[in-house]
């Protein structure tokens, strides 16, 4: 799926003539797939570093934690928003920006469409060292380095309301197909060809889709259509800070119908390649989860608080500062 709900969402964005300046600035001085020195040279270890962000709440959290995370370890660190990738990957590569929070799959199967093709054969999967291995052959070319990923997971996933799975007995999507229940399903109108929605609920898991209901991916006219049992599942994701609101439970994907979009730090090879970042960006791998993430976005997005703040009390209840 393009995640497409991760580049609506906006907060404090780069204008697009300045974003767009700043990387035709940048084109001239930094690494390129023809710069090979850029490739092979070593890791750099730049103390000033600019954290890219892509403009919604999420992706502002990770950037303000990896922002205090490498504060924390003797960086100075600045945040640049800038919501499209097509903009802010570019930067990344000539080091503009120097880190940026990715989505393993989806980064995988973007740097190969742009490799190869927009009809270049997908690369992200289920699988996550076969994803991890794509994406690091894919990005180091670019004088990238993709760092390891950590717990947490933000990736398509599918809800029905806590009555509705009591009354059927389900945790998985795999009870859902074994209960033969049709099921009318609320999502974005691609749902009907895409291999992860319908057709991939029918063949993997023996769901009885009815019908698609074209109400787009984790709205909230999607989740009420459900909560009212116009729908009876809604696509969602696996982060989706308000299911408790409306009374919706996910299920599980049991059988791994969705690509491992596992959460990656992204650096410049040339200026954020180095061992000290890593070990920085990487306490988070053990920490943070599913879970959280989805508790984090809560709290921006339905308490109304700051991204910085609510990273920053989170490393610090974690121990993750000093």
């Amino acid at each position: 799926m393009s995640r497409t709900h991760r580049g609506l969402r906006a907060r404090v964005l780069v204008p697009l003539g300045a974003a767009v300046a700043l990387l035709a600035g940048g084109c001239s001085g930094g690494p390129s797939l023809e710069d090979q020195g850029a490739v092979t040279a070593p890791p750099g270890d730049s103390k000033h570093l600019v954290i890219g962000s892509a403009g919604f709440t999420e992706s502002d959290l990770l950037a303000n934690m990896y922002s205090l995370l490498l504060k924390d370890a003797g960086y100075s660190t600045r945040i640049l928003s800038v919501a499209n990738r097509e903009l802010y990957e570019p930067a990344l590569e000539n080091g503009q920006i120097d880190v940026v929070p990715e989505y393993a799959a989806t980064f995988a199967d973007w740097l190969n469409a742009k490799a190869n093709g927009a009809d270049a054969a997908p690369v992200g999967s289920p699988d996550l060292d076969a994803t991890m291995k794509a994406l690091r052959g894919l990005a180091r070319p670019r004088g990238l380095t993709v760092l390891d990923p950590g717990r947490a997971v933000d990736q398509n996933a599918f809800a029905v309301t806590a009555g509705y799975a009591r009354a059927h007995r389900l945790k998985t999507l795999s009870d859902l197909g074994a209960s033969g229940q049709k099921v009318r399903l609320a999502a974005g109108d691609e749902c009907v060809q895409r291999p992860y929605c319908a057709p991939g609920l029918k063949k993997v898991y023996g769901i009885d889709i009815t019908g698609v209901d074209p109400k787009g991916v984790g709205t909230t006219q999607s989740k009420k259509a459900v909560q009212n049992g116009q729908d009876q599942m809604v696509l969602t994701t696996t982060t989706d800070a308000t299911l408790d609101a409306f009374g919706l439970v996910l299920l599980a994907d049991d059988k791994h119908l969705q690509n491992a979009d596992y959460i990656v730090p992204v650096v410049n090879r040339s200026r954020a390649g180095s061992d000290k970042v890593a070990e920085a960006l990487g306490a988070l791998n053990s920490t943070l989860t599913t879970r959280d993430l989805a508790s984090l976005n809560q709290q921006v997005d339905s308490w109304r608080r700051l991204p910085e703040d609510v990273a920053r009390t989170y490393l610090e209840d974690k121990g993750l500062l000093r």
